[in-house]
C-alpha cells in the first residue's frame, strides 16, 4: 500500500458533503475515520469501504472488489470493499457509499464470549 497525500486532499473533498472526517496515516496507506471509527481504508488511488454484508454484496454488485493482503498462499481479507468505479468520478455516488460505510462502522460491536477455562 503506498500513500500518496495529494489523494487524501481529494478523498476529503470527494467526500465534503459528509463532514469533518480525519485520515490517519497507518501501514503505508490511511484510515479515513469518522466519530473515531475507520469506515475506510486509503491506498495507492483506491478508497476501501468498511461493509457488513448487505452493503458487500450491493458494493460487489456494482464491480466492487474485497480487500486483500499478504502472500497468496495466507491471503487475509478484511471487510472493506473498493468504492464502486462509477463512484470515483461521481461525488454524489460516493457520498452515498460512504454514508453508509459509516453506519456500519459506527455500529456497536457485538460482546464476543469468553471461553471457560
Amino acid at each position: 500500500m503506498a500513500w500518496d497525500p495529494g489523494f487524501g486532499d481529494w478523498v476529503q473533498d470527494h467526500l465534503s458533503d459528509l463532514g469533518p472526517f480525519e485520515i490517519k496515516r497507518m501501514f503505508g496507506g490511511a484510515g479515513a475515520l469518522k466519530g473515531g471509527a475507520m469506515f475506510a481504508i486509503l491506498s495507492s488511488d483506491t478508497i476501501w469501504l468498511k461493509a457488513d454484508d448487505a452493503l458487500a454484496a450491493e458494493m460487489a454488485e456494482e464491480g466492487a472488489e474485497r480487500f486483500e493482503y499478504g502472500p497468496p498462499e495466507r491471503r487475509r481479507t478484511l471487510p472493506y470493499w473498493s468504492l464502486p468505479s462509477a463512484a470515483m468520478d461521481d461525488p454524489e455516488q460516493a457520498l452515498s457509499w460512504a454514508r453508509r460505510a459509516v453506519e456500519v462502522a459506527l455500529r456497536p460491536k457485538p460482546a464476543r464470549k469468553r471461553k471457560k477455562s
